[in-house]
């Protein structure tokens, strides 16, 4: 199956959620990822701002605030097709950017480097429980992900599951799948 159709089947599924089932979905990726070692022993989390169907980051922006960690938030650079972070502290700091993306404001923010950041929520539209992650298919966290070298971890709904992804030889794995009822370790 093509990447492009894949795409759009999996898109039609996450929109035909309904919000309460969002939230709840949302929740429980949420209480998984705050039980991963991964999680625990970061003091900084690279993270998408989510915009609906994505799994709602929010909450896990929220959480990482109350429990001291510093969020670097990720912007994109359309030019070079790279990926710059930045530390919010809170969401006033945030606004409608590339892609109709909420992006950190660089005047309002401090750039952070990816080696101060422990582990990066890689975004995506479909996972397998070995890896495999579809993006939007800008390519910008294949760019990314072979010079991090901290921890990575995607948020995957049910819908997002998926047997078998294509993949290309440009195309980097994650670490670990976080589902509503199970972890997918993938190294």
């Amino acid at each position: 199956m093509v990447k492009k159709t894949l795409r759009k089947q999996v898109r039609d599924k996450l929109r035909s959620l309904a919000k309460e089932q969002y939230e709840e979905k949302s929740k429980k990726i949420a209480e998984q990822l705050f039980q991963l070692q991964e999680w625990k022993e970061a003091n900084c989390i690279g993270i998408t701002i989510s915009i609906f169907p994505e799994v709602n980051t929010y909450p896990i922006i929220e959480k990482a605030w109350e429990q001291g960690k510093n969020v670097a938030a990720v912007k994109c650079v359309p030019e070079t097709r790279g990926l710059e972070f930045y530390q919010i502290n809170d969401f006033t700091q945030v606004e409608k950017g590339f892609y109709g993306l909420y992006e950190p404001v660089v005047e309002k923010t401090i750039k952070v480097n990816p080696k101060e950041i422990q582990l990066v929520i890689v975004p995506g539209l479909a996972f397998t429980n070995e890896g495999k992650r579809l993006g939007v298919g800008g390519g910008y966290y294949d760019r990314f992900l072979p010079m991090y070298k901290g921890k990575t971890v995607s948020l995957a709904f049910d819908e997002q599951l998926l047997e078998d992804i294509p993949v290309e030889p440009h195309d980097w794995y994650v670490q670990k799948v976080v589902g509503e009822r199970n972890v997918y370790h993938c190294e």
